[in-house]
């Protein structure tokens, strides 16, 4: 590879890592429907001004190059998506496609080798794929689990204090329940 196509491949990848750290940081923040299709579009229009640079490559290069192109799109409209419906699923979903992104890179990038390199090379950008997997799906459900305690941690509270109000009446009873309702969200 020449050095004017180590130089293109490492401003877009330099391209790359800005134009996903972005959405990334915002990650966990509901984005309005405008906002949603906007960041969809830049992707795609990032992923079309990338790909062009790769038509000036061949060989290998070039395979890596738009399978990087493609994995940067997919990880900008999956990250769009899981802060658009900002949901532990839709965030797992951003996670998987993360993975299956970087797997079809780490595939690419494989192609240049030959033989049992080349598999070894495969098998684990594979096992990498897979654990990334697993771990969205963990995550997702560490996060319902996490829901879940909180909301019986909440229950819990939220009988405690509703027992102490008992030994009220009228009124200050009322207020007491209903600053208790307040506060545990009933």
């Amino acid at each position: 590879m020449n050095n004017m196509h180590k130089r293109a491949i490492n401003r877009m990848l330099g391209a790359v890592v800005i134009g996903f750290a972005v959405p990334t940081l915002a990650f966990g923040a509901a984005m309005s429907s405008s906002d949603y299709s906007m960041a969809k579009s830049h992707a795609s229009d990032d992923y079309k001004a990338a790909k062009a640079a790769c038509d000036r490559m061949s060989g290998n290069p070039k395979d890596v190059c738009v399978a990087e192109a493609k994995a940067t799109e997919k990880k900008a409209k999956a990250d769009a998506e899981a802060n658009y419906k900002n949901t532990d699923k839709a965030r797992r979903d951003a996670r998987i496609d993360t993975a299956e992104a970087d797997y079809a890179v780490a595939k690419a990038k494989c192609g240049a080798r030959t033989g049992n390199d080349k598999d070894v090379c495969i098998k684990e950008a594979k096992a990498v794929e897979v654990k990334a997997k697993a771990d969205a799906k963990a995550t997702q459900k560490i996060a319902a689990v996490r829901k879940d305690a909180m909301e019986d941690k909440m229950d819990a509270d939220y009988k405690v204090a509703t027992e102490k109000c008992d030994a009220m009446s009228g009124a200050a009873k009322d207020s007491c329940v209903n600053a208790a309702k307040a506060k545990y969200h009933k």
